[in-house]
């Protein structure tokens, strides 16, 4: 939508005369399941605003710490999802110990009324909002009465055996390396986002030189292992063989990295976001006896890659000679 807005609370909510069909919700990973939600509203709104509401952190973080998933992706990547499924107005709402004390009156007079003027309110059949929970869809729909707005409820979206999409299965499935599963459940490959740092230099030692990804990356890294993978820099897409793990053939890296080495092209990467897009994992990482070993399995990768991305090209050091990235 060309003329979306993200809004960081409630002030600059625009105020006119417009109404606006809302939903509200956590979006983690913007899945299959949240765009039909949109998509459904988007339908249906004629001329009402589609208005997402949605917060800067899970819950969780705030009360109970200990509980709290990893997102899938930032609060910036999450808006952008919601406005690229339809949404007119993202309003993330700062959630804070303040917030969380708010009874569901002041919840809907404050945020669905006052704010919004909502027209329908779009929720899951186990919907609870204000302190502690207090607020249910029963107590919705009554103050919805009062107010002038519907509820409507929304329809799972199921995987093939009947499992509901959710946030907390792609999360398992990314942990576990099955990445075709959380490919299903989002709609989309998953995807990360980073600037590029330097790294060891040792994958251009190697002839496989890296786009080393910061530590504060954008995003769920997935399994350890290597990926056939879509780099993007600058509104241009390479294919690239990224490994995530801690490269245990050299045995000096403590904390997980994520290195994609770009095919076919030379780019100079440092200080510059790019994102990844995962498609598939190729094998699991795993120490080699000699760093030559290392990069003859790489050749094997890059070429399997190839035929995972459906491109051809030159394989191993030779061909990696002007496919030259960061790292």
């Amino acid at each position: 939508m060309t003329d979306a807005r993200i809004l960081d609370g409630l002030d600059g909510v625009p105020v006119d005369d417009r109404r606006a069909i809302v939903t509200i919700g956590k979006f983690d990973g913007v899945h299959r399941g949240h765009r039909a939600v949109i998509a459904g509203m988007r339908e249906r709104a004629g001329e009402a605003r589609v208005a997402v509401v949605t917060f800067d952190r899970h819950p969780a973080s705030v009360l109970a710490p200990d509980r709290a998933p990893s997102p899938l992706l930032s609060v910036a990547q999450k808006t952008e999802a919601l406005v690229e499924a339809g949404a007119d107005l993202v309003v993330v709402l700062p959630f804070t110990r303040e917030l969380a004390s708010w009874g569901p009156d002041e919840f809907v007079q404050r945020v669905l009324v006052d704010a919004l003027r909502a027209s329908e309110v779009v929720v899951g059949s186990d919907f609870r909002y204000g302190a502690r929970g207090a607020g249910s869809v029963e107590t919705l729909r009554e103050e919805g009465e009062r107010f002038g707005f519907t509820v409507s409820l929304i329809d799972d979206v199921c995987e093939q055996d009947g499992r509901r999409v959710s946030s907390t299965g792609i999360r398992e499935a990314l942990d576990a390396g099955r990445l075709e599963d959380a490919t299903e459940a989002l709609g989309r490959y998953p995807r990360i986002r980073s600037l590029v740092v330097p790294g060891h230099q040792r994958g251009r030692e190697l002839g496989y030189p890296t786009a080393n990804l910061g530590h504060n990356a954008e995003g769920y890294i997935p399994a350890d292992g290597v990926y056939a993978t879509w780099l993007h820099v600058e509104g241009e897409r390479y294919p690239a063989a990224t490994s995530v793990g801690n490269n245990p053939t050299f045995g000096d890296v403590a904390d997980k990295t994520v290195e994609a080495h770009a095919m076919d092209v030379a780019l100079d990467l440092y200080g510059k976001t790019v994102e990844l897009e995962f498609v598939r994992w190729m094998r699991g990482m795993r120490k080699f006896e000699s760093a030559r070993a290392l990069a003859i399995q790489m050749g094997r990768d890059e070429e399997e890659i190839r035929g995972v991305l459906g491109i051809g090209g030159a394989t191993g050091p030779a061909g990696a000679a002007d496919a030259a990235v960061s790292g």
